[in-house]
């Protein structure tokens, strides 16, 4: 941490909250059912550009200028993606909070995994989250 910065504020948005779709037995996984939902997720998955963000911040919070130099991808790109992973809450958006008044948002990765289970009863997909 730079001289002058404090330690981030974190705050999360779900587009699925956990506790009402969470299997028993699981500490933190979504199980998401609704086929929009799923359609929206597993076309994120398979959005390259999504991808390289979610691999890029799973160590370590990253600003969206950071995503754009990692992925090399455009600023613009960069913007909707991240967007698009925080509003799917495969992405959790904090703020850095500086003693120059300057605050920057930060992107880190939610997720350990995404599980997809075909069956008799439908289509679900598990949302791992991460150790907090």
């Amino acid at each position: 941490m730079l001289v002058g910065e404090q330690a981030p504020l974190w705050s999360m948005s779900h587009a699925v909250s956990a506790p009402k779709n969470q299997r028993p037995g699981t500490d933190s996984a979504e199980v998401i059912r609704s086929e929009n939902e799923i359609t929206d997720l597993l076309a994120a998955l398979d959005d390259s550009d999504c991808r390289s963000v979610l691999e890029v911040t799973g160590d370590e919070p990253l600003s969206a200028k950071d995503i754009v130099e990692r992925c090399d991808i455009p600023s613009s790109t960069a913007y909707r993606k991240i967007e698009r992973l925080v509003d799917l809450g495969l992405l959790e958006e904090g703020i850095r909070i500086r003693s120059s008044g300057k605050h920057a948002s930060e992107y880190r990765r939610c997720i350990e995994g995404v599980e997809l289970s075909i069956g008799d009863d439908g289509t679900e997909v598990r949302v791992v989250g991460c150790e907090q």
